[in-house]
C-alpha cells in the first residue's frame, strides 16, 4: 500500500480562509484541497442549495427535447421511457416515467433484457414501440452510440430523445435531441452527471416550462442520489447538491420502494456509502438475476404494502446474486493462479458458464485482489461479453480504444466499461490488451494508493473537528472522507484482534502529549504484531463517532499501519 501525502496548499490562502470562516487551519487546508478558497465557495459547499443548480437549458438540445415532449403531449402521442438495466438506468426510467405520468397518461416503460438484448437501445425495444403505437422514445443512460438503432426507429416513424452521460463516438445518433454533457459541442458547465442526473435536468427543464418551483422536484431526488452513488460519479458541483438533497429525501420521506428496502435493513440513517453498499446492490440484483423491470416496478410503486412484497422478491434476487458472486470470484482467482498470470499487467479471465449478471462485481473483486485493470468475460449468445474495471489513475476506456480492431462493441467510462467480441477474437484481444496496458500504465499505479489529506497529531483530534468534518458529507469520488496520518503512535497495551475470525484490529493509541484515543482497523487483524510490545508505528485513518452502550466517543477508523 502506497501512502501519498497530498501537497500542502498555499499557506496564505489557507490562513485567509481559516480567518474568514473562524475555523482551524487544518479545516481550511482540507477545503482548499477540494478547490474551495473563499467564504462564498465554503458556504455553497457546507450549505448546498437547489438554486445552485445550473439552468437546464444550457445543455445542448435541451430546448429541442422539451419542445418535442410538449408536442407529443399536446397531440396525444404515446411515449416510451427506455433505460438500461443497471441502477442508473432503472432509476432514470422510474424518475422520467413518474414525472411524465403526473402530466400525461400515455407513458410506457421499457428495460432491455440483459441476456436476450444486452446493453443499450435494442432493435427489439424499437419493435416493441412500433407494435404499441409509440412515436417517441426517451432513452436514458444509453443511446449515445446507437446510431444504427436510432436510424431504424426513424424509418418506422419513431423519434428519439437521448439522455446519456457516456462518451460519444465520432458520430451522434440522428435523434431529435441528444442530451449529453460530454458532447464536445455542449457548453453545459458540469460534465459529471450520471444518466439519472441528465434525466433530472430534462424534468427540471420541463418543470420550468410548466412554471413549477424547483422544490416541487424534491421527491425525485432519492432516485438521483441512488444513481449518483451507484454509478460512482464525482460528488462535486451539481452532483453534490443533488446527492445532498436526495439523501435527505431517503432519510426523511423516501418513496415506497426505498422505504420497503430500508425497513429490511433496520438502519436508521443512510449515507452515500450506505446507498452504494445497501440500496444499490438490491436495485441492481433485479436486472442481474431476473429483469430490470422489477426494479422499475418497485421504484414507481406507491403502495407501501405492495412495495414490501416486491422488495422481498428483490431481496431473494440479491441473496442469489451473493452466492453466484462468491462462487465465480473463486473460480476466476483460481484461473489466474493456474495460468500463472499473477504478475501480468492485466487480469483477463473467461468461462462460458459464468452468469452475465455478476461479471461486473467479479471484475471489481479481482481488481481488489490483484490491483490490475481487469476484464471478466462470459458467453452471451454467440458472442463473448465482458465487464471491465480499472485501478485508480488508469483510463481503461482509452486502453480499450487501443484494442478497437479486436472488439465489436464497447462503451463506458474511465474506470468501468463493457464490451462484446467474437470468440475467435478473444485470444488476440487478451494479448493486445496486455500490451496496450503494459505500454501505457505507470507501474506505480499497480500498487494501491492511500491519498492522505494531512499529517496531524492526536492532540488536534476533537469533538469540534469531528462535527465540522461531518459537514463535508456526502462523501464519494471527488470528495472522499478526509484521511489523516499520525506518526510515532503507541498502543495503550490492550491491542487485540476482534471478529469471529480475528480479521479486525481493536486498540487504543497514544502519541507523546496526547490523551488515548480508541481505534478500529477492519481487516487489519494481521497487523497486530506491528503495534504490540510498545513499538512505535504510523497510521492512516479517518475520524468517526463511535457509540457503544449509550456512550459516544471519537474513534480512529484505521486504513493502514506501518
Amino acid at each position: 500500500m502506497r501512502w501519498t501525502l497530498k501537497p500542502n496548499p498555499d499557506p496564505a490562502v489557507v490562513k485567509a480562509l481559516a480567518d474568514s470562516l473562524n475555523v482551524e487551519e487544518l479545516v481550511a487546508q482540507l477545503l482548499v484541497q477540494r478547490g474551495i478558497t473563499n467564504y462564498e465557495e465554503a458556504k455553497a459547499f457546507f450549505r448546498p442549495q437547489l438554486h445552485h443548480l445550473h439552468d437546464p437549458f444550457l445543455m445542448k438540445d435541451m430546448d429541442l427535447a422539451v419542445a418535442r415532449i410538449l408536442r407529443a403531449i399536446e397531440s396525444g402521442e404515446r411515449i416510451l421511457v427506455y433505460g438500461d438495466y443497471d441502477v442508473d438506468g432503472t432509476t432514470s426510467v422510474a424518475l422520467m416515467s413518474s414525472y411524465l405520468r403526473s402530466k400525461y397518461p400515455e407513458i410506457d416503460t421499457y428495460i432491455p433484457d440483459r441476456y436476450g438484448e444486452g446493453y443499450g437501445v435494442s432493435f427489439q425495444g424499437i419493435d416493441y414501440a412500433e407494435d404499441n403505437g409509440i412515436t417517441l422514445i426517451i432513452a436514458l443512460d444509453c443511446g449515445i452510440k446507437a446510431i444504427e438503432k436510432v436510424s431504424y426507429a426513424r424509418e418506422k416513424g419513431i423519434d428519439f430523445i437521448i439522455c446519456d452521460h457516456h462518451r460519444p463516438g465520432s458520430l451522434l445518433p440522428d435523434a431529435v435531441a441528444v442530451l449529453d454533457p460530454k458532447r464536445e459541442d455542449c457548453e453545459y458547465p458540469y460534465k459529471e452527471l450520471c444518466g439519472c442526473g441528465v434525466g433530472f435536468k430534462l424534468i427540471q427543464a420541463l418543470g420550468t416550462t410548466y412554471g413549477e418551483d424547483i422544490h416541487s422536484l424534491l421527491p425525485y431526488l432519492d432516485l438521483v442520489a441512488t444513481a449518483i452513488g451507484a454509478d460512482i460519479v464525482p460528488i462535486t458541483g451539481e452532483n453534490r447538491v443533488l446527492s445532498f438533497y436526495g439523501l435527505q429525501q431517503i432519510n426523511s420521506n423516501p418513496r415506497a420502494g426505498f422505504r420497503a428496502i430500508i425497513e429490511q435493513t433496520k438502519k436508521r440513517e443512510f449515507t452515500n456509502t450506505d446507498v452504494v453498499f445497501i440500496i444499490a446492490p438490491r436495485i441492481n440484483a433485479a436486472g442481474r438475476m431476473e429483469h430490470g423491470r422489477h426494479a422499475v416496478a418497485l421504484l414507481t410503486e406507491t403502495s407501501l404494502q405492495q412495495a414490501r412484497e416486491m422488495a422481498a422478491g428483490i431481496e431473494d434476487f440479491n441473496t442469489e446474486r451473493k452466492g453466484l458472486d462468491q462462487e465465480i470470484t473463486e473460480e476466476a482467482l483460481l484461473q489466474i493462479r493456474e495460468n500463472r498470470e499473477e504478475e501480468r499487467f492485466t487480469s483477463v479471465v473467461y468461462k462460458d458458464s459464468w452468469h452475465k449478471g455478476v461479471i461486473g462485481i467479479v471484475a471489481s473483486r479481482l481488481t481488489e485482489t490483484y490491483y490490475r485493470p481487469t476484464l471478466v468475460f462470459t458467453k452471451s449468445g454467440d458472442k463473448l461479453a465482458a465487464s471491465a474495471r480499472s485501478v485508480r489513475g488508469f483510463d481503461v476506456y482509452e486502453a480499450l480504444e487501443g484494442c478497437a480492431d479486436c472488439i465489436e462493441q464497447f462503451g463506458g467510462h474511465k474506470y468501468a466499461a463493457g464490451l462484446t467480441l467474437s470468440e475467435t477474437q478473444f485470444s488476440t484481444f487478451k494479448e493486445r490488451f496486455e500490451k496496450v496496458v503494459a505500454a501505457s500504465i505507470d507501474p506505480a499505479l499497480l500498487t494501491p494508493e492511500i491519498a492522505v489529506d494531512a499529517r496531524i497529531s492526536l492532540s488536534q483530534v476533537s469533538p469540534r473537528l469531528l462535527r465540522i468534518l461531518a459537514q463535508f458529507a456526502p462523501f464519494g469520488p471527488g470528495n472522499h472522507a478526509p484521511l489523516f496520518m499520525a506518526e510515532r503512535l503507541q498502543d495503550t497495551g490492550y491491542a487485540r484482534t476482534v471478529g469471529g475470525d480475528g480479521k479486525h484490529l481493536k486498540l487504543g493509541v497514544v502519541q507523546k502529549g496526547s490523551r488515548p484515543v480508541s481505534a478500529i482497523g477492519f481487516n487489519l487483524g494481521h497487523q497486530l504484531p506491528t503495534v504490540q510490545g510498545g513499538k512505535f508505528f504510523d497510521a492512516v485513518f479517518a475520524l468517526e463517532e463511535n457509540e457503544w452502550n449509550g456512550s459516544v466517543s471519537i474513534q480512529l477508523k484505521l486504513k493502514d499501519l506501518r
